[in-house]
Parts: C-alpha cells; structure tokens; sequence
C-alpha cells in the first residue's frame, strides 16, 4: 500500500512538471506572438499623430532666392523610385532668438577682433559696423557688432605670398578653420554638418575652380549646419555655405585666413511648435504651376527639359535674421538645378 501511494505520487509529480512547462511555453509563445502582432498592428495602422500646435500663429513669409529660369524650359518627374515621396503632415518650426543691442556690444566685438589676431582699435563704419585692421598684415576684419555676422579680406595686390604656394589638403584646411574659429569661441555646437571643399586658381585676376589641388592657390571650406529633425539645412545657394572660409598654404597662420564669410544665427531647438505641410504631391503641383523659387539654375539653357531627381524636405538657412528656422521642399534636377518650395501649408503664412 505505502509503495502503490509513492507510485501515485511521483506519477501526479511528473505530470504537474510536465503541465507546468506546457503552460510556460504556452504563456512565452503566446507574448511573443501577441507582441508581434500588436507591432505589426501598430505598424499596418500607426496611430496618428497629435493635432500640430501652430504656437507661432502666422508665420512669415520665407525670403527665397530667385535665380531667373530660361525661356521655354520644362520639368519632368524622374525619381529613382518613380514617384513622389511619402512625407509627414507635420513638421517642427524652431525658434530662432534675435541678438540683442547692449552697452557692452563693441566690447564683446573688439574681444572677438583680437581673438582674431585683428587690432581691437577698430573704427565704425556705421551705427552697428566696425572695421578692424589686422596686427601684421594687409587683412580687415568687418563685424556686425549687434548680429555678430563678420568678414574678412585679404589685400593681395599689397602681399601676394598667401597665393605663391600650393592650398592645404581640405581636411587639414577645416581643421585649422575649426581651430580658427575655436580660438575665439566662435565655433557654435550646431555648426558641424557637412564640409564641402572647393579648390581656387587665379585667372585673369579673379579666382575660379581647380580641379584639383596641385593646380590651385587656395582652397574654400564650406560649413554647414548640423541636420535639424533629420532634416538636412540648406542654405540660398545649395552650393555655398553661410560659413566659409578661404584658407592659403604658407606655413604663417597669420597669413592662412585670405577671405571669410559668417553668417551665423542661432536656433533654439528647445522651443518649437509642430505645423502642418503640404503633400508632396500639392508640393509638385505648386513647383509645375512656377509657385518655387529657384535657387540654381545650374547648367539649365533655354529650352531644356531638366529631370527632377529627387524631392526631399530641407530646413532654410536664411543666413540673414529671421524669427524661425522653417521647412522647405527641395526638388533637384539634372546639371546642378535646384528649386526651394516652402513645406508649411499657405494658410499658416502671413502677408
């Protein structure tokens, strides 16, 4: 009898583990696969996304740039996937804080000058422009003493020797930009997207492309901004930066700065509202009916029909003060054709 109940006993054991692993597996199996199919739900029919905010009310109009078109020129729509991209009804505007005037303005401009390697004893030009002679050479430094916008210039025809050697390779020329600029604190976070270099030769007194360094005097950097939302920044001319710099060969680096540009204007991407764009498709029937701006025409000539390639949503980068950092469409053809569209639906702009 005592052996008949320990056999039972281990029988009904056996049986509850081996039930037990059934229902285990039963409860792991079932959770991946209904994880899998509220994923694949989630993915077939994705919740929309929250209404857009408008924060900012009426927008302004963008300032695009407008390069004229040829006569008789045409555009068809040729994607590598044969159709327009799907975009989102939504995109963000970031907010862009305007630099304010204060006593202490040409202080901070003279402290930027001699960072520089200029003479902080500058002489105004007008109520907001100071121009800044350099220490040794025949260079000038001219800042904007409210925007911080700056430039600078290379008196060649009094010093020839920035010209007289072969550039720098372009990465060493950005890093000594970068340096450049570092050594002042001029360098902002958000300034690191793509560099493009472009090598420069004198020709009859102007300099135009190289094409290749050991035919060149100089070389340009171009520094763009960092992408935004994943979305690249794009700037009037698709081609130039609002930062450059020409950078020469000589071993003297007060000698290796010959040209800049920095147009420069901050973006708080803390503070933004979410608004509403157009399809692509509306964007499409809006660039046919000659409502973008063209901002390179490239190697377009009367009577082309240029392909457009790809379409895609940019930010601008006005290079110029605005109160927001906004979406655009961008649509790029064949021989270097490009054409801006804003992305925000036109009843979100104001006059």
């Amino acid at each position: 009898m005592f052996m008949s109940s320990l056999t039972q006993t281990a029988i009904v054991t056996r049986k509850v583990i081996r039930y037990g692993i059934f229902a285990i597996l039963f409860l792991i199996i079932g959770r991946i696969l209904l994880t899998g199919a509220v994923s694949l739900y989630k993915k077939l029919f994705p919740a929309p996304p929250p209404p857009p905010t408008v924060t900012y009310g009426k927008l302004p109009k963008l300032v695009l740039p407008a390069t004229d078109v040829p006569q008789g020129v045409s555009f068809t729509l040729e994607t590598a996937e044969g159709s327009l991209p799907k975009m989102p009804t939504q995109a963000k505007i970031f907010f862009m804080p305007k630099p304010a005037s204060n006593l202490l303005s040409l202080s901070a401009a003279q402290g930027k000058a001699e960072s520089l390697g200029f003479n902080p004893n500058g002489r105004q030009i007008s109520p907001t422009i100071y121009q800044f002679g350099h220490r040794d050479n025949p260079s000038t430094l001219e800042i904007n003493i409210v925007s911080g916008v700056f430039s600078i210039s290379y008196d060649l025809n009094v010093d020839s020797e920035p010209v007289s050697v072969r550039p720098p390779v372009s990465e060493i020329a950005a890093s000594l930009v970068r340096s450049y600029l570092s050594s002042a604190s001029l360098l902002p976070a958000d300034l690191t997207g793509t560099t493009k270099s472009e090598y420069l030769k004198l020709a009859d007194g102007k300099f135009v492309s190289a094409l290749s360094q050991s035919e060149a005097n100089l070389v340009k950097i171009n520094l763009f901004r960092k992408n935004y939302d994943n979305l690249p920044a794009i700037t009037p001319n698709p081609n130039n930066a609002n930062v450059w710099f020409i950078v020469s060969g000589v071993t003297d680096r007060r000698k290796q700065i010959i040209a800049a540009e920095f147009h420069y204007f901050s973006v708080d991407e803390s503070q933004f509202s979410t608004y509403p764009i157009k399809t692509s498709e509306e964007a499409w029937r809006q660039f046919t009916e000659g409502k973008a701006s063209t901002a390179s025409i490239g190697a377009g000539k009367e009577g082309d029909n240029i392909k457009i390639r790809k379409v895609y949503l940019a930010y601008f980068d006005a290079g110029v003060q605005t109160d927001f950092l906004q979406p655009i469409y961008v649509f790029e053809g064949d021989n270097g054709y490009v054409a801006y569209l804003p992305a925000v639906t036109s009843d979100y702009y104001g006059e």
